[in-house]
């Protein structure tokens, strides 16, 4: 059996042979190259150095801080200095940029000493002595120059940056200052009344005046009861009954009345009922009665719609008030229509109370947005204070900006030693060093990819966190994977089928308890969950038990199609509704018998909420009773939590991991989660896409998926079996 790292480094050796050769090959032609190079003439090496210019005497802060020696390589090698420096030594661009070495010591200081001050090497080689000198000085000298353009170039900047910004700072302060003495006219009346108390006096008023009126209202009342009492009438009686009284023409009609029915009663003695002079005086009473009836509704008003009559002899009783009792009348009726004023005022001032009490309540926020606007004044004004004296500042610094860098003295030129070494050990050294840079390179970048290369290491690393293996998985070769073909295996004698049953039994032996409604999750996306669901949902198909697919990823599309299943387009408008009735989401699978599948609405928004929800809740409720096995896959842990909302509704959780895909960081972190957690059953690992020995090629889903090796033919228990291996990827 081939050790673990060597199939590492084979892995490695086959994804990147080709970097691993290119680099033995360029460090062994470097080599050759190095070798074959002739005897460099004399060099010589000019060494020149900028220390900082002595502080000056300055009044403004801005130019104490652009003045601030900062050492870096860019204040020589910038386009300015070099270009200048070619220019005057009539060197090029390039080779100058080459042989010009910049170094910028860094000083050791102990504790408590004071820094020296920092200090810029420029060394320059060439082969001519005079010029690398010349080249070294004039470096210096343009570095200089360009060290106190820099310093006016910052100083520029601010100035036009202060200026540029200063009006709209001006304006947001003026409207700050708008702002406030706007709001200030608005609300100051009722700020200052809550101030000084005056609206606090104002409801207390109001309340005493309210309970003055209630003592006037309540004596009111008194009288008017006493009055009814001794009339027995109620004020719109009295006020009917007084004003019929008191018409001249109701009483003379009420007299005539009388006078005619006297003759009548005197006729009826003598003649009899249909005699004429009968009849004449009960016409003559009828019209008097309704002239009686006209006078009154004019007398009361509204045509009898405020006090209305019945009949005339109720008129005639009514308007039959002796001076005494009229006086009563008009009484009540001037106390009804006091009483009426005094509710009408109680009112009134209610209004007013309840007016000031919110007026009195929005106190705190008008004060708090007082506030705020005069903070935000205070801010606008601090803002345009600093940078007025920002402005002032750097004006002032203009007269004093001087270059931070100044040369120390001529540069100094030193000779170099020439050093030959013999080409045959340069070639055979770089051959050497060749060989194990590409081996190296290979291997490191194999390693680096952080990605579990082999089914080894992913049980290594399952066995070290004390993860059951409950079962590993071959990889299933599809001849075009761009087609969106899916390793679905629905061919009944499949050889694929057996490791899959093999992780079924494995299943029932997992935990004390039956396990019935299982959850498949990843570490990542690609890692064969979903796959891994299908096909173990298929093998317990196959095996007689009642199963179910249920998709939990709701934010991928569904696979439902590599079933022949069509999903229902309306789904991702209303999930809620399509898992509130499991007969509408529950599906059939037609190739299968036994195997069912609840298809995935996603993508749709907001997917945790639907599986928090009460309906998908009651649908794993319902179908744990309807059904043998429900596989649930559940969305890769690096993406969501969403297997951690679907677990408590589980009989545990499975971990699909598959070398070339699974990295090891994350595989560790979720590992660690997932068995130190009390509250999470999970069950064990599954190695997916492992290059495990299949003995037959794999009949996929309509005949799509073929093998692409040949058939292992049947061998006796003496001769080798050919393994078909299938790729990890």
């Amino acid at each position: 059996m081939t050790l673990p790292i060597v199939k590492r480094y084979l892995i490695a050796f086959n994804q990147h042979k080709w970097t691993g050769l290119a680099a033995a090959v360029l460090v062994t032609g470097a080599s050759f190259v190095v070798a074959k190079q002739p005897v460099p003439p004399t060099e010589y090496q000019a060494e020149g150095v900028l220390i900082t210019n002595p502080p000056t005497v300055v009044f403004s802060k801005t130019a104490s801080d652009i003045q601030q020696p900062v050492a870096t390589p860019k204040l020589i090698k910038n386009s300015d200095v070099i270009t200048s420096v070619a220019q005057e030594t009539k060197v090029e661009v390039k080779q100058l940029l080459k042989k010009l070495n910049i170094n910028i010591p860094k000083p050791s200081v102990g504790r408590g000493e004071t820094p020296p001050p920092p200090r810029i090497t420029v060394s320059y080689i060439d082969t001519n002595e005079k010029r690398a000198q010349a080249v070294v000085n004039n470096v210096l000298e343009q570095a200089s120059k360009y060290s106190r353009k820099i310093n006016t170039t910052r100083l520029t900047t601010i100035i036009s940056e202060i200026n540029k910004r200063l009006p709209l700072v001006e304006r947001e302060l003026r409207q700050a200052e708008r702002n406030l003495e706007q709001y200030t006219k608005q609300e100051g009346s009722v700020l200052l009344a809550a101030k000084n108390g005056s609206l606090v006096q104002s409801i207390l008023a109001s309340q005493g005046q309210q309970s003055a009126l209630q003592l006037q209202i309540q004596g009111t009342d008194t009288q008017i009861a006493s009055l009814q009492q001794r009339l027995g009438l109620n004020p719109d009686q009295a006020y009917a009954s007084s004003a019929l009284s008191a018409d001249p023409i109701i009483a003379n009609l009420r007299v005539q009345i009388y006078q005619a029915e006297s003759q009548l009663e005197i006729l009826k003695k003598d003649l009899r009922p249909k005699h004429p002079n009968i009849i004449q005086l009960q016409k003559q009473i009828q019209s008097y009665e309704e002239l009686l009836k006209q006078r009154a509704s004019e007398v009361i008003g509204g045509n009898g719609i405020a006090a209305p009559l019945q009949s005339a002899n109720e008129i005639r009783q009514d308007s039959n008030l002796d001076p005494a009792r009229q006086a009563l009348a008009n009484q009540l009726v001037a106390l009804q229509t006091q009483r009426e004023t005094l509710s009408e005022q109680q009112k009134a001032l209610a209004q007013e109370e309840q007016r000031l009490r919110r007026e009195y309540a929005t106190i705190p926020n008008k004060q708090l947005e007082q506030a705020r606007l005069q903070e935000k004044l205070q801010l606008k004004q601090n803002v345009y204070s600093q940078m007025q004296a920002s402005l002032a500042d750097a004006q002032t610094a203009e007269a004093e900006t001087v270059s931070s860098w100044i040369p120390e003295g001529e540069a100094q030129v030193n000779k170099l030693a020439k050093e030959t070494t013999n080409p045959i050990i340069i070639i055979g050294a770089g051959g050497l060093v060749g060989i194990v840079v590409g081996g190296a390179i290979i291997f490191l970048l194999g390693a680096l990819g952080g990605v579990f290369q082999t089914m080894e290491d992913i049980r290594a690393a399952m066995v070290q966190r004390d993860i059951v293996v409950l079962g590993i998985l071959p990889y299933i070769a599809i001849p075009d994977p761009d087609l969106g073909e899916t390793p679905i295996i629905l061919e009944p004698h499949s050889p694929y089928l057996e490791p899959y049953e093999r992780l079924r039994t494995n299943l029932r032996r997992a935990s004390e308890d039956p396990v019935k409604v299982i959850l498949l999750t990843s570490v990542t996306n690609e890692e064969g969950k979903s796959v891994s669901a299908y096909n173990l949902a298929i093998a317990s198909a196959r095996a007689g038990k009642r199963t179910l697919i249920v998709e939990a990823d709701l934010r991928s599309p569904s696979l439902a199609r590599s079933v022949k299943v069509a999903p229902d387009p309306d789904a991702s408008i209303e999930p809620l509704r399509y898992y509130g009735n499991w007969s509408d989401c529950i599906r059939l699978v037609p190739e299968v018998e036994n195997l069912y599948l609840a298809p995935s609405p996603g993508p749709i928004q907001q997917p945790a909420s639907v599986l928090e929800s009460s309906e998908f809740r009651r649908l794993l409720e319902d179908v744990r009773g309807r059904f043998d096995m429900v596989f649930i896959d559940a969305p890769a842990l690096s993406i969501c939590n969403d297997a951690f909302v679907l677990e408590p509704m589980t009989d545990g959780m499975i971990l699909v991991a598959r070398p070339g895909y699974t990295v090891e960081s994350m595989f560790a972190e979720a590992a660690q989660q997932l068995t130190e957690s009390e509250d999470i059953t999970f069950l064990g690992g599954i190695i997916n896409g492992t290059d495990m020995a299949i003995g037959k090629t794999p009949l996929l889903t309509e005949q799509k998926f073929m093998a692409t090796e040949p058939e292992t033919q049947n061998l006796t228990e003496e001769e080798e079996p050919e393994e078909v291996k299938v790729p990890t990827k």
